[in-house]
């Protein structure tokens, strides 16, 4: 009986790794940077009561805040991807700790900033834009801050919150340490009866084994070790969800999500109509997975079969470089330019391809204004469901690619609220080219199988989520202590919810919440849903009207943050102000249902 092995990262070929040397081509490099950075750090104390003095002297202490915030982003980037690499290296375990400190060293130096800019009245602030015509560049950025004025404090408290920084992300850092370090997963057999130890970057390939007892056990395992941990990990939650309530108080917000969303001047109604619209269609949920229990033909529904693809015996095996050929021809609706940028990705190393020990789990895009272009990380196996992820992710790096190639620095990057539009958009039109140029019925089958998961998973999964924190931070700002015990049955509560009666919810769901590192980034997940929802529209009007829609969605992708997130999905022609793009959604996700139902 073999035993399958992981890479340790010497072990893994160049060509299938990042070539983060197009950052900063050596850890020296990167080393003299920080001590460089520190060093330029002190050139903002000559600015402290002095900001708005006059035109100029504001233009020039945005500008160097601007030019060193630059450098800082480009050095936290950097260590952060290397450390990635490989959690467990300590020396990118130190170089990323000191860019943590840089950065919060960098936030402590320039707080002064916007709470003097916020002493200014709009008839000042215009009277200096009149006086400094370079000034304009700042225009936004100014009245962003005289918007959130009642939000900012004194400099003193700024001065203050800034360092409380260190502590406030403590939490998220110990859990990615523990999740991505120390964590050790239990070893199954497969189902080819192979010794295998679950990692986070094989658990779905598991459950998505048509051997029932492998998923069982891949299910029993993830959740089982998490639950041996359970109490640690409530603390670690509970002081995230303190400490993020704490400052939103601070800052004198109504309601932590009111501070999530202030950023990006979002309305909360916006975050409340999507639970709420969803909350309203659970049933096409319930009718998912009667519908999979009826075509799976068990007796009992469990956890651990909703990822089994329900084509029986369908498998396609798809090779990385099979994957990136497959989606240049998908995105050719965008056209040739963009097709063009995202070949030179694929040939060019912006992708760290396959899984290695201590790796971070997942998927994602990341870069920095300064480098050259963005990059993913990816964790492939060769599987329909990494094929759209790496679809997914190059959207994310084309979003931050035509961003940061068309604003300036200020404006260059995009808000989270508008983050997965692209991802999603790059993963409909694959969708739709795959289910037009196949001809394997089987594999239509599991097609339409895979576009109702992706509405499970995240219209659906990721709206549970979302329903999930908002409920956490309503129990904290109760009182209530927030015990393993609380977070298991508020969770399992909304999972029995969310799937109907149709399933055995088993107990182990109930930590599902414990391995979420996105409850570490409060009030974000809600953007997935919200964000498919636009991304379904825009694919269709790419695919009806073509090149007029292609232009406003690009338009849309060169934004940026230019203007607030909702103006620029009108401007790409959806308004997410209203509850019809998710219904859209959801008569979309309507009618897989029925056709599943006839094939």
């Amino acid at each position: 009986m073999s035993t399958k092995t992981i890479s340790t990262r010497d072990q893994v070929a160049v060509e299938n790794t990042w070539r983060l040397e197009d950052i900063f081509e050596s850890d020296q490099d990167v080393q003299a940077a920080i001590a460089s950075s520190k060093q330029s750090l002190g050139i903002f104390k000559s600015y402290q009561n002095q900001v708005t003095s006059n035109a100029n002297t504001l233009f020039e202490v945005l500008k160097k805040s601007d030019d060193v915030s630059m450098i800082v982003e480009k050095i936290y980037v950097y260590c952060h991807m290397r450390l990635h690499q490989d959690g467990g290296n300590s020396f990118y375990q130190d170089l990323a700790s000191q860019s943590e400190k840089l950065m919060v060293d960098l936030e402590t130096a320039t707080s002064f900033i916007s709470p003097e800019i916020s002493t200014l009245t709009e008839a000042q602030l215009e009277a200096f834009l009149q006086e400094n015509p370079e000034l304009t560049l700042y225009k936004r950025v100014l009245h962003e801050v005289l918007r959130q004025k009642e939000h900012i404090l004194d400099a003193k408290t700024e001065d203050l919150l800034s360092q409380f920084g260190e502590i406030t992300t403590a939490p998220s850092n110990t859990f990615a340490m523990f999740n991505n370090a120390d964590l050790k997963l239990p070893t199954i057999q497969n189902e080819d009866g192979e010794d295998v130890r679950i990692t986070h970057g094989n658990y779905i390939s598991l459950l998505e084994s048509h051997n029932r007892s492998v998923r069982e056990s891949a299910f029993t395992g993830m959740y089982t070790s998490y639950s041996n941990f359970k109490n640690t990990l409530a603390t670690n939650f509970a002081a995230s969800v303190t400490g993020y309530s704490l400052v939103s108080r601070i800052r004198n917000f109504r309601t932590p999500i009111a501070c999530a969303l202030n950023a990006n001047n979002i309305p909360t109604e916006v975050y409340d109509n999507l639970i709420t619209t969803v909350d309203h269609h659970l049933n096409l949920m319930h009718d998912y997975v009667a519908l999979r229990k009826d075509i799976m033909g068990v007796d009992t529904l469990h956890m651990y079969d909703i990822f089994v693809p329900l084509v029986n015996d369908f498998k396609k095996e798809i090779s990385f470089d099979e994957a990136c050929s497959i989606i240049l021809e998908a995105l050719k609706p965008l056209g040739e330019d963009y097709v063009a940028q995202v070949k030179e990705a694929f040939d060019s190393r912006w992708v760290d391809k396959y899984e290695n020990e201590g790796k971070r789990s997942g998927a994602y895009s990341w870069g920095c204004f300064a480098a050259p272009h963005p990059y993913v990380l990816m964790n492939y196996s060769n599987n329909v469901d990494n094929l759209f992820t790496l679809a997914h992710e190059m959207g994310h790096a084309m979003h931050s690619y035509l961003s940061s190639h068309t604003q300036p620095y200020p404006y260059a990057n995009y808000c989270i609220f508008v983050a997965e539009v692209a991802s999603t958009v790059n993963e409909a039109l694959l969708m739709q080219y795959l289910l037009k140029t196949t001809t394997d019925p089987d594999f239509h089958k599991y097609l339409v199988n895979y576009f109702m998961e992706q509405f499970r998973g995240t219209l659906f999964r990721q709206t549970m989520f979302a329903e999930f924190e908002k409920s956490v931070y309503t129990l904290h700002s109760e009182g209530a202590t927030l015990t393993s015990q609380v977070l298991c049955d508020t969770y399992y509560n909304l999972v029995k919810k969310y799937h109907g009666d149709a399933i055995c919810v088993d107990d182990l769901i109930a930590m599902e919440w414990a391995r979420i590192p996105h409850f570490y980034t409060p009030f974000y997940v809600y953007q997935y849903a919200t964000g498919y929802s636009a991304a379904i529209a825009l694919s269709e009007g790419i695919l009806k009207e073509g090149p007029e829609a292609v232009k406003r969605y690009k338009a849309f992708l060169s934004g940026g943050s230019s203007q607030d997130p909702i103006d620029l999905l009108k401007m790409a022609g959806v308004d997410m102000s209203s509850p019809a793009p998710i219904e859209s959604a959801l008569k979309v996700f309507e009618g897989l249902i029925a056709e599943m139902k006839t094939l």
